[in-house]
């Protein structure tokens, strides 16, 4: 059964931080393609992060650019994100998503569709 799980959201006010874990199961985590993805009420789903299998390659969209950081741990089958000097803005449910046999990709980490696995997510709120 493929499924990743998302624990680490919660209340934090500005300028805090939060840490983000993401477990999966079910696939061949060490040969994919994770990363993170929110969305805030009333817009779209945006991409925060990704980092390809053996971490020598990480994608960031620009407001999250120095404040968040994507790491993986593959002998525990985990990926993490951390979020420091959290602002109002990056209040939003965070999904866990996963490519799995593939690459993370300069002009494709961003869009949704590329990944075929996704987390229930865990909502972050900042206030």
């Amino acid at each position: 059964h493929v499924q990743l799980v998302e624990s680490g959201g919660g209340l934090v006010q500005p300028g805090g931080s939060l840490r983000l874990s993401c477990v999966g199961s079910g696939y061949s985590f060490s040969s994919a393609c994770m990363g993170w993805f929110r969305q805030a009420p009333g817009k779209e789903r945006e991409a925060v992060a990704s980092i390809n299998s053996g971490s020598n390659s990480t994608f960031y969209v620009a407001d999250v650019r120095g404040r968040f950081t994507i790491s993986r741990d593959n002998s525990k089958q985990m990926v993490y994100l951390q979020m420091n000097n959290l602002k109002v803005e990056d209040t939003a449910m965070y999904y866990c998503v996963a490519r799995p046999l593939g690459a993370c990709f300069s002009d494709s980490w961003d869009h949704s569709g590329a990944y075929k696995v996704w987390g229930p997510g865990t909502q972050v709120t900042v206030s």
